[in-house]
Parts: C-alpha cells; sequence; structure tokens
C-alpha cells in the first residue's frame, strides 16, 4: 500500500514525467520506432553491427517527430571541438518546397553527417587555414537532447583527412581498448557470458556563484575567469563555517531551477552542498557510462551558467576564482564493469574471487606509475596550474592511495585471507547500525581507490573530463594486454595470476602512498622513490609526445603520433594566449583604472594635510599614509610598466613550449609582484575610490 501511495504522489507531482521528458532516450525511441529497429539500433551502439541507410532514415524520422512535438524548431550537430568547450551550427526543421511554401524536413543525411570548418577550430597543424573541410558524425551512443527549442545530437568530430578533430572519438577508441583486454582476461578466468564491458564514470563537479553586477564590474572575472587583484578579506575560510552549511533561499532557487533543467535532458544531479570556500559549490550526478557522463557534463557546466544569470548569478568554473581560498576541481570516480552489472574493481569478501579483483587492480596500480607523467598532463591547463599543489587539491606528484586492507591483501597474496568489512557499534540505541567501508577516503591523493571505484582528483573544474578518462582507459588498457599475453599462454592460470599480481605490486609498490599528500615529507619521500615531480604544465606537457606515450596509444589505436602531437601543440599554445591575456589584463586594469584612483587618493590626502595645517592640527599620521601609499604605488607603477615592456616582447618566433617557458619566467612573475604591490594599495586606499568590488563585496555581501 505504502508503495502504491507513493508511486501515485510522484507522478502527482510530476517527477516521473519531468526527468527525461526532452532526452530521446530508449524510453521515448520504443514509441516511435518498431522492436526490429530498436534491437538493431542497440546492436549498433555495442560496436556489433553498422548502421544502415535505412535505419538512419528510421531514426531520423522518429527523432524529427518527437522533436517537433516538443516544440523545437531547429536541431543541430553538437561536438567537443579541442578547446575543451561545445559547438554547435542550427539548421532550421524548414525545408523550402516552392514559392511560399515549406515542408518540415530531417533526412537521414542531416542525422548522420554535418560539415563544420575545422580550420577554425583548434588542430595542433592537422588542419591550415586554406584546409577547412571537417565532418561532424553522428555518436548512436549518446543520447539526443532539446534545450532551448533545438535538438542536440551529439556527434564526433573529424577531420577530412581522417584524424580526430575532438575528444569524443579518442575517448570511444580508449572504451573499445579497454574493453577488449577486459574481455580476453575474463575468457582466460572461465567468463564466457560478458560481452562487453563499461566504463562508468561520476564526476563531482566543483563552482562559485557571485553576483552578475559585481561580476561584471571585474574585467578581470570577465576576461580570465579569475581576479587577478585582490587582497584577502577579514575573514575567509578559516573557521570551516561555509562546508555543509545551510544554502540561502535564493542560491535554492537557482539549484532548483538548474536540477530541473538537468533532470529534462535527463542529467541525473543527485548531490548538492555548500563546499569549503565562501561562495562555493558542488554538484554530484549519479554513475554512467563514461561518453554519457563527458557529454552530460559539458552540458551540465552549460546549464549551471545559463540557469546563474537568471537569477542575478555567474557560474565560475575557473580552478582558482579566489586567491588564498580553495579552488575547485572535478573529482573524476572511474570503476569499471561487465554488461551484466559484475564490478571488476569490488573486493569480494571470498578470497577465491579476490584474486580476479587483485589482478585487476594491480593492473592499474602499475598504469598509474608507469605513466604518471600522462596522467598529469590530462591535468595540465594554465588554469588548473593555479589550484594544484595547494593545500585544497592533490601534489603534483602522482601517486596511488589504497588503504591497509586492500594493501594488506597486496603484500599478503599467497595467504588470500578475506578482506572483512569492519562496523562501528554505537552504545546508543537510537542510532542505526553502521557497516563500514574496507578503505577510508584519502583527499589529500590524486588517484584514490575508495572502495570499488578510483577517484582521479587532479580534473580542473573547467576542463572536459574526456582527457582523464582516455588517459585512464588507455594506459590500464595497456597494463592489462599485457597480463592477458601471460595468462593466455600460462598451464595454470592461478598460478601465473599471483606470480602477476606479486610482480606488478613489487615493481610499482613505489607509487601506493596511504599517508598525507599535503605533508612536507611527502615531498621528499616521493623524490627518495624517484617519482616524477611535474609541477605545472610547462613540464607536464611534453608527456604527450615522449615515446612510451606515443607508443602506448599507437599500441591501443587510441591516437597516431600526428594527433598526439597536434594535442601537444594546442596545448603550449592554449597556455602561451591564456598567460598573454592575464598579463595583458592585468597591465590594463592597473594602468586604466588603479593608478588613477591611487592619485585621487593622494590629491585627497593632500587636500586634507593642506586643511589641517591651516587649522594647526597635526598632520603626522596623514603624511605617513601618504608616504606609504605613494611609495607603493611608485612600485606599482614600476612593475606594470616593467610587465608591459614584456607584453612588447616578440616570442611569436619561438618554438611553442620556450614560449610558454618564457612567458612563465618573465611576464607571470612580474604579474604576482604586481599584484603583490596593488593588493598592498587596495588595503591603503579608501574603499570610496577603489574602482572594483573587492574579496569581501563578492564572498560575503548578499
Amino acid at each position: 500500500m505504502l508503495k502504491d501511495k507513493a508511486t501515485s504522489l510522484d507522478k502527482e507531482i510530476g517527477l516521473q514525467d519531468l526527468f527525461g521528458c526532452n532526452c530521446f532516450s530508449d524510453d521515448k525511441m520504443k514509441n516511435y520506432l518498431d522492436d526490429s529497429a530498436m534491437a538493431e539500433l542497440k546492436k549498433v551502439r555495442k560496436g556489433d553491427s553498422s548502421l544502415s541507410t535505412e535505419l538512419a532514415a528510421e531514426v531520423a524520422q522518429a527523432m524529427r517527430l518527437w522533436a517537433i512535438e516538443r516544440g523545437a524548431t531547429h536541431f543541430t550537430h553538437w561536438f567537443q571541438p579541442l578547446n575543451g568547450q561545445t559547438a554547435e551550427k542550427h539548421n532550421s526543421f524548414y525545408q523550402p518546397e516552392k514559392v511560399g511554401k515549406a515542408i518540415l524536413s530531417f533526412s537521414s543525411k542531416e542525422l548522420t553527417l554535418g560539415e563544420g570548418d575545422a580550420s577554425s577550430f583548434p588542430s595542433g597543424g592537422l588542419r591550415a587555414t586554406f584546409e577547412a573541410r571537417g565532418y561532424t558524425v553522428w555518436d548512436t551512443s549518446s543520447p539526443a537532447f532539446i534545450k532551448d527549442k533545438v535538438l542536440f545530437i551529439p556527434t564526433a568530430f573529424i577531420s577530412h583527412t581522417g584524424e580526430t578533430l575532438d575528444k569524443k572519438v579518442p575517448l570511444l577508441r580508449s572504451v573499445m581498448a579497454l574493453e577488449k583486454q577486459c574481455i580476453r582476461i575474463l575468457r582466460v578466468l572461465g567468463d564466457n557470458r560478458t560481452k562487453h564491458i563499461h566504463v562508468n564514470v561520476g564526476p563531482e563537479q566543483e563552482y562559485f556563484l557571485i553576483d552578475k553586477d559585481l561580476y561584471d564590474k571585474r574585467p578581470d572575472l570577465k576576461l580570465t575567469g579569475r581576479t587577478l587583484l585582490g587582497c584577502d578579506p577579514p575573514k575567509s575560510q578559516e573557521l570551516n563555517d561555509h562546508y555543509y552549511g545551510p544554502i540561502s533561499q535564493r542560491v535554492q532557487a537557482f539549484m532548483q531551477d538548474s536540477n530541473q533543467e538537468l533532470w529534462k535532458v535527463g542529467i541525473s544531479s543527485k548531490t548538492e552542498h555548500k563546499e569549503v570556500a565562501p561562495r562555493q559549490f558542488e554538484i554530484a550526478v549519479v554513475y554512467g557510462q563514461v561518453n554519457n557522463v563527458v557529454d552530460s557534463n559539458q552540458l551540465l557546466m552549460d546549464i549551471l551558467h545559463s540557469t546563474a544569470i537568471k537569477h542575478g548569478f555567474v557560474a565560475l568554473l575557473h580552478e582558482k576564482p579566489f586567491a588564498n581560498m580553495n579552488g575547485s576541481g572535478k573529482h573524476n570516480n572511474w570503476s569499471i564493469e561487465t554488461d551484466e552489472g559484475i564490478s571488476l574493481l569490488s573486493p569480494n569478501y571470498d578470497p577465491a574471487q579476490n584474486l580476479q579483483f587483485l589482478l585487476f587492480l594491480s593492473a592499474i596500480v602499475s598504469a598509474v606509475d608507469r605513466y604518471a607523467p600522462l596522467f598529469r598532463a590530462s591535468c595540465a591547463t594554465y588554469s588548473n596550474d593555479c589550484r594544484l599543489g595547494g593545500l585544497e587539491a592533490p601534489p603534483s606528484v602522482i601517486s596511488v592511495y589504497l588503504g591497509e586492507v586492500v594493501n594488506e591483501a597486496l603484500e599478503n597474496l599467497t595467504s588470500l585471507k578475506p578482506m572483512q568489512k569492519s562496523s562501528i557499534t554505537s552504545t546508543l540505541k537510537k542510532l542505526a547500525n553502521l557497516s563500514t567501508e574496507i578503505t577510508d577516503r584519502n583527499r589529500t591523493s590524486p588517484f584514490a581507490f575508495t572502495g570499488n571505484k578510483f577517484e582521479f582528483r587532479m580534473v580542473g573544474s573547467a576542463q572536459s573530463i574526456a582527457d582523464a578518462n582516455i588517459i585512464i582507459n588507455t594506459t590500464v588498457a595497456q597494463e592489462l594486454s599485457d597480463i592477458a599475453d601471460r595468462l593466455e599462454s600460462a598451464s595454470d592460470v592461478k598460478s601465473e595470476m599471483q606470480c602477476l599480481i606479486h610482480e606488478n605490486y613489487e615493481k610499482h609498490k613505489k607509487v601506493i602512498f596511504n599517508g598525507n599528500g599535503y605533508d612536507k615529507a611527502w615531498e621528499m619521500e616521493a623524490s627518495r622513490r624517484n617519482l616524477p615531480k611535474l609541477p605545472t604544465c610547462i613540464e607536464a606537457i611534453p608527456a604527450y609526445i615522449s615515446p612510451e606515450s606515443i607508443k602506448v596509444f599507437e599500441t591501443q589505436k587510441v591516437l597516431t603520433e600526428t594527433e598526439l602531437r597536434s594535442r601537444y601543440e594546442i596545448a603550449l599554445d592554449t597556455y602561451a594566449k591564456q598567460a598573454r591575456i592575464e598579463a595583458s589584463t592585468i597591465n590594463t586594469m592597473v594602468a586604466r583604472y588603479i593608478l588613477p584612483a591611487v592619485e585621487k587618493n593622494l590629491i585627497s590626502l593632500r587636500n586634507l594635510q593642506v586643511l589641517n595645517s591651516k587649522l594647526s592640527l597635526s598632520i603626522d599620521s596623514l603624511n605617513a599614509k601618504a608616504i606609504l601609499i605613494s611609495d607603493a604605488y611608485s612600485q606599482a607603477y614600476e612593475k606594470n610598466s616593467e610587465l608591459a615592456s614584456y607584453l612588447d616582447t616578440s616570442i611569436s618566433d619561438r618554438p611553442l613550449l620556450e614560449q610558454a617557458r618564457w612567458l612563465k619566467e618573465h611576464a607571470l612573475m612580474k604579474m604576482e609582484e604586481l599584484r603583490s604591490c596593488v593588493d598592498k594599495l587596495e588595503k591603503l586606499c579608501d574603499k570610496e575610490t577603489w574602482p572594483f568590488p573587492d574579496y569581501y563585496d563578492m564572498l560575503f555581501e548578499d
């Protein structure tokens, strides 16, 4: 009876009808396609069959009817170019038939194939200006959706010569590579039922919300996404009073609207709360297959932006919008399971089952150790450099957290003791019984095992999660391939499994660290273990084109050397451009706004000094203040002039890596020196004459 009542209530509120109402999922498709078409499409999605022209035509007509019924007037091929954003070009369903007449048309070709100007997107040399042709190709595995009366069709983006120009194609290739090697191992272990492997991901998205009217008064926020100037407020996050705190009505209204927009397109937003820093929040979604979740996360960021504007906010996704406060990440929870829902990373408590789990676990540990520079490179962006290594983010040295229980199982492999869950018994009978996981959570670890998944915490809040998952999938696939080769030729599979687990553990256990990653002692220990230290993009990005990286990507058929070099070029070019934009922005803000404002303060002080002198009042304190402001003004003027001279220096003829290094060592260093002078002036000058909203205004004023 309770179940019936609950179901009735859900329908009355409309929750069941709301979720996915603008997503062309299988539930919607089956109302327009017959059973045979649906069965054939599912085969195509799994890679068991090719898409026929006839099936494409049926799906196109079904999609058109559904979209028009939902009020859509246009469609677009929605893709993810190598700039980390999404791209769309809208086309109307209306097709001219004759003068004054039009029909609503959507052909199979319009569904499956489109064309975009490939030379206008970053290509890293794959496309020149005169080589413009690029193709968008329908991704059958990711559902179409409607937003703002436009039908969005997820697509891949490929150049005229066949190279991938997006993040979707290598992601799909990496999933195929990982699936192939997992199946090989499962077959050797006697599993003949599993046909496919699912890579599941659940990202946690962090962001800041600030008032739009204040945002509009900050050129640095508008042009770069972060504050380049600004002194600390009297209170920040010291008291830990923001984390999990009550959510204001205004923010709650924004979250409710965001959730509704997400639910409409089938994104299962599940958790929302305040984060550590003032005005910082987090939203997390339910696990899903990685390709769909990558698409969903890109859409989620867009919905956060658009919904925030409607509520008078701006959603800041930059990794470090405010200095000396926690930045924002996007924790990437990664796991693998069979098509029957059996997790390959669940530490079953039967010792006989543990062996399979430890085999996959050891492969992952091996992948992280062998390809640590690639893991670091997958999160290497100019903006994420502002966050990584701080006490709110994992250190830039890659390590793996396993927890004591799992680590002990690897140490004592031959005993095959069962891994027991522990429990906490409360002396208060009113409290429910508590069964704990076998591992704790280590928030300081870049790559932490959390029970049945790994949490990659280095991904930046503004990044696409595709890059990180491509690296994880590809490198783990390579390690599993080596394991499969040995198991397939082994006379005693169980004995060989134990040998492989032991060998991998002994060879790669140096990357396992279960302690505090923020502790300075870990830096020295990591150096002693000879773990690669890549603190910034400049050191990390070249990992894409190392011989070992090229070999693993080409062996697993995920990216060619040419495609890897293009990504290397794009990453460095983006770094250099963002550094120049920031340097130019702070230079302009200081020259056009800060220095004139300080001059007005000095004039006011001078007038006050004259007045006090006429009244025979003491002006010692005024003189002291004027001297402090004058000295800081002179320093700011000097540092800004030096920065301007660096910006005038031409370095475009240098290789991209040299450009990036030069900017880091000169322009970015001068930016920090300039900021120190200006932040000192902010503390000395009158608030009324200061030209920009300060940290207190943006973070504490409602």
